[in-house]
C-alpha cells in the first residue's frame, strides 16, 4: 500500500511539471520562395540588325528626276531614235519636274492630250478649261507613249531626218511640228539640256564625245565612230569644219571605220 502510494506521489509531480511547459508552434512561412532561375548561355552570336542604305540625296528635284527616269530615256532612244536629252528636257518641262498635278495623278509625263485616247482619262486646265489628257498605271508607260506618239504622227517624221545627237534642231523642230504652243519652248528645252549636260545620255547610246582631262585643265572631246558617221555629219554635230577634223586627226581622206577614235577638238 506504501509502494502504491508513492508511485500516485510521482506521478501527480510529472503532470504538473507537464502542465507548465508552453506549447510551441511552428509557424509555416507563407512566404513564396522565388527560384532564382539562371538565363541559359546562348552560343550564337546576335546578328547585326539591317541597317537600311542612306537614300541618295540630290541638290533639287530636276536632279533626281534626271536619275530617276536617265535610264528609260536611253531606252527609249535606242528603240525609237528619238535623242534621250531631248525626252528627259520634255519630261521635266512638262511634268514639272514629276511635281506637277498631270504626273502625279496620272503619271503622264509629257503633257500627251487625249487624241483618240482609250484609255483611262483625266481633266485638267491647259489651253483651255479641263482639256482631256492620257492617264498611265506607270511613268514608264508615259514615256513609251511619248516614243509612240512622236513615231506615229506624219508631222513629226521630219525629226527622224536629223541627226539623233543634234538636240538644237530637234527641240526646234517639236516647235514647229507643233508639240507646244509656247514660243519659247526649244530655248527652255536647249537650255534644260545644257544646263544639266543632257546630251551626255545621247553620246552614251551612241558611243560619242568622251570628255578627257588633261593634266593642263584643258579638255579635250573625243568621238568614236558608230555606223553612219562621216566627216561632214560629225560637223555639223560639233560645230566645226570636216578640214579641221581632218588636220587634227592626220587624215587624208575622208574615209572613216566604226571604232575609230576621232579628236573633236
Amino acid at each position: 500500500m506504501k509502494r502504491i502510494s508513492i508511485i500516485f506521489l510521482m506521478s501527480l509531480v510529472v503532470v504538473s511539471c507537464s502542465s507548465k511547459r508552453k506549447i510551441v508552434t511552428k509557424k509555416k512561412d507563407n512566404r513564396q520562395k522565388t527560384e532564382k532561375v539562371s538565363k541559359p548561355t546562348s552560343t550564337v552570336e546576335p546578328s547585326t540588325p539591317n541597317v537600311p542604305a542612306k537614300p541618295t540625296t540630290y541638290a533639287n528635284a530636276i536632279e533626281a528626276y534626271i536619275a530617276n527616269f536617265s535610264a528609260i530615256a536611253k531606252e527609249e532612244m535606242r528603240k525609237y531614235k528619238i535623242p534621250a536629252s531631248i525626252t528627259l528636257a520634255q519630261g521635266i518641262l512638262e511634268s514639272g519636274s514629276g511635281k506637277g498635278r498631270l504626273a502625279v495623278k496620272a503619271n503622264n509625263h509629257f503633257g500627251i492630250k487625249c487624241h483618240g485616247w482609250t484609255g483611262q482619262k483625266i481633266y485638267h486646265d491647259d489651253d483651255a478649261s479641263q482639256e482631256c489628257f492620257r492617264k498611265y498605271e506607270h511613268a514608264e508607260s508615259s514615256f513609251e507613249d511619248h516614243s509612240a506618239f512622236l513615231t506615229t504622227r506624219g508631222r513629226y517624221s521630219k525629226l527622224f531626218q536629223l541627226n539623233e545627237g543634234d538636240y538644237k534642231r530637234w527641240a526646234k523642230g517639236l516647235r514647229a511640228a507643233g508639240y507646244a504652243t509656247d514660243r519659247k519652248y526649244p530655248e527652255k528645252l536647249i537650255s534644260l539640256i545644257e544646263r544639266y549636260q543632257l546630251y551626255k545620255f545621247d553620246n552614251e547610246v551612241l558611243g560619242r564625245a568622251e570628255v578627257i582631262r588633261t593634266n593642263d585643265k584643258k579638255s579635250e572631246f573625243n568621238h568614236t565612230v558608230v555606223k553612219g558617221d562621216t566627216l561632214y555629219s560629225l560637223s555639223r554635230t560639233y560645230n566645226t569644219s570636216v578640214d579641221k577634223l581632218k588636220l587634227l586627226n592626220n587624215l587624208s581622206d575622208n574615209e572613216l571605220s566604226i571604232g575609230q577614235v576621232l579628236i573633236i577638238k
